[in-house]
């Protein structure tokens, strides 16, 4: 008769449950896959095809009962391991959606917002466009499947049951906030143009005071404004690749992978 122990049993529960955890706080807030266009049946369906694919490869995981206090610790621990890396990917999102924001608002163009199908909210077009073109790129590029690659690797650099928050990642934590600098370096050239267009309608307004600036000023702006944003297009892609790079590079720090 084919019995198993229980210290089998718990050898095969942790080994599949604590990377399961991991890898599906990854997918529930990482972006493309984390948002709401994807049923919660689909990342479901994902995470136990990642866990399966890469358990086989992993380090072994620690031995727990899988109704103890330790084993429900550990599961936080991994939980958020995973959203920490999530969170690390949403950031360098949503730069290209503050990017996209200013704009529209410099343009005039803040009014003109549409729900994004993503996070449930009204953006302006500007930045839901952008959204679309980063998302795009992303995937183009293969950036999901390095995003996999750090998730593998942290296994053996972020074990289960290890230390969460050190020093280390502290002052990584600290690097965060190139998030509104790198939006703002890519809309400068849009933002720099549109401002030499209103001092241009400012100085004809002075120059003859009869003139209707609000008549022509509002859908001048416009124009110029898609025509701004349609020639710093030719620029998105290096822009993006120097973004990337350096958001994976602070997910391999987060992960302290190599």
């Amino acid at each position: 008769m084919f019995e198993l122990s229980a210290e089998q049993i718990g050898g095969w529960v942790s080994a599949f449950l604590l990377p399961l955890f991991r890898i599906g706080a990854l997918l529930m807030t990482m972006p493309v896959v984390g948002t709401q266009l994807v049923p919660m049946r689909i990342r479901l369906y994902l995470t136990l095809a990642i866990c399966v694919v890469l358990v086989p490869n992993l380090p072994p995981m620690p031995e727990v009962d899988a109704l103890s206090l330790r084993a429900l610790l550990l599961i936080g621990h991994e939980i958020l391991v995973g959203a920490m890396f999530g969170f690390v990917l949403q950031l360098f999102f949503h730069a290209f959606i503050v990017a996209g924001q200013i704009l529209a608002m410099q343009m005039g163009l803040g009014f003109a917002s549409m729900v994004d199908p993503t996070n449930g909210i009204s953006v302006p077009v500007i930045g839901q466009f952008f959204t679309m073109l980063v998302t795009l790129l992303f995937l183009a590029m293969n950036g999901h499947l390095v995003v996999f690659e750090v998730l593998a690797e942290s296994f053996a650099t972020l074990p289960p049951g290890g230390g969460l928050l050190t020093d280390h990642h502290w002052l990584i934590a600290g690097k965060l906030g190139w998030v509104i600098g790198a939006g703002l370096l890519l809309v400068l050239p849009g933002i720099t143009a549109l401002l030499v267009v209103n001092l241009a309608f400012g100085v004809m307004t002075r120059a003859a005071p009869q003139l209707n600036i609000f008549s022509i000023g509002f859908p001048m702006t416009l124009v110029l404004g898609m025509v701004i944003v349609w020639i710093g297009m030719a620029d998105i892609l290096a822009q993006y690749q120097t973004l990337a790079s350096e958001a994976l590079q602070l997910l391999r720090d987060v992960a302290q992978a190599r």
